[in-house]
Formats: structure tokens, sequence, C-alpha cells
């Protein structure tokens, strides 16, 4: 499916300017663009709350206050946009998805999620994109709390597969026993957005397992 507003990725992997390697396709920016899917949702911290649910055996809620009492790490991170931008050494300050997993403890059914977001947006990912440090919610950005229109007060940070799947304005993450398409991906992208490989559509993952051994 190609009915974005971006051409499918042409260009090989190559240096960036700044030493670090764009994936295919992609180009380095300095700025961080804002896309949303919709209008931008501006929640106050007081009524923000997080939790986890599904297939957990301890389900999980914290208001503002008590999210920000979690540990915190700081995380510096590259991001890649499936409209091709990417932006290197991102500055964060968030909560590890490990820490709040610990809390959750996953069944052994679980095998992957639904993030669910204020204003209705939805993404799909496999549990264990989350665990091992690969994930975050990020509360700050560059030092500053996170604005809206990036997703603030919070958001989830996947860096390792297109930007589209940290998804933004984050309220729940909702466990399951197998995979399901959230927002884009019922729009014909791809169930799982890694870079390296291009998967920005649906066919794309069919590509890629027809050339599996």
């Amino acid at each position: 499916m190609q009915n974005s507003f971006f051409n499918r990725g042409f260009q090989r992997k190559r240096p960036a300017p700044t030493g670090h390697v764009l994936p295919p396709g992609q180009y380095e920016t300095q700025d961080f663009p804002v896309l949303s899917a919709g209008p931008t949702p501006r929640i106050k911290p007081a009524q923000w709350s997080f939790g986890l649910t599904g297939l957990v055996q301890t389900p999980q809620q914290w208001n503002w206050q008590q999210f920000n009492h979690l540990p915190q790490q700081d995380f510096t991170v590259d991001i890649h946009c499936v409209t091709q931008w990417s932006k290197f050494g991102t500055v964060w300050r968030g909560v590890s998805l490990d820490t709040l997993l610990d809390a959750a403890q996953p069944t052994a059914e679980a095998s992957h999620l639904m993030a669910h977001c204020y204003g209705g947006y939805t993404t799909n990912l496999p549990l264990t994109d989350l665990r091992d440090g690969k994930a975050f919610i990020g509360l700050l950005y560059d030092g500053q709390p996170l604005a809206p229109e990036h997703g603030g007060p919070a958001r989830l940070v996947v860096p390792h597969l297109y930007f589209w799947k940290s998804a933004k304005w984050i309220q729940r993450l909702e466990l399951l026993s197998e995979d399901a398409p959230g927002f884009w991906e019922r729009a014909g992208y791809s169930m799982y957005g890694d870079p390296w490989k291009e998967q920005r559509y649906r066919d794309d993952d069919e590509d890629l397992a027809a050339q599996a051994p």
C-alpha cells in the first residue's frame, strides 16, 4: 500500500554528517518535525493517568504524581520516522518499560500489546520489543517537560522501530496473547516497523517473509 505522503525509500545505508548511520531511505534532520493523525490532545498532568492492563498478574494504574516517583533514567537515542527523517542523539528522561512490566508481571500467555492513547490513537508492539532497556515512557525531552505536540505530558518511546510506534499521549498498555493491528496498521502500514528493513507498509512485511529461507 503506497497511499501516503512520501515515496518508498530508495537510498541505501550511508554515513550521516554526525558519524551516525542512517537506515535505508532516511535523511538526517536537526529539527523535530511534528506529525499527528488528528488534533493534539492537551492533557493536564493532574488529569493524566497511565496503566498496564490485560494479561498481567497485577494490573497497574498510576496518576502523574505516583508515576513521577517511579525510578527514572536518562536516555540518549536516535529516532527514525516513517516519513523518512531521522534525528540523532535525542535526549530524554523517563521510566523504563522494564520497571513498569516488573510491577505488572505479564502472564505466560502475554506476547504482544496494544498502546492506547488520549485522543484514541493505538499501535501494536511485540512484548519483547519493550524489554531489556529497549523502550521507555518519556517525560522530559532535552531537559524540558515534553510539549503536547510531541506527546506530552508523556509518550512511549521505542527508538529501534519507526516512530509511529512511539505512541504520543500514552494512556494505557494492554497486554495481549496475539498480535492485533492499531490505527496505522489497519490503514496498511507494517505490523512491526523496522527502519533497517524498511518495513513501512504491510506488503514490506510480506516481501520479507517471502525472502526468508
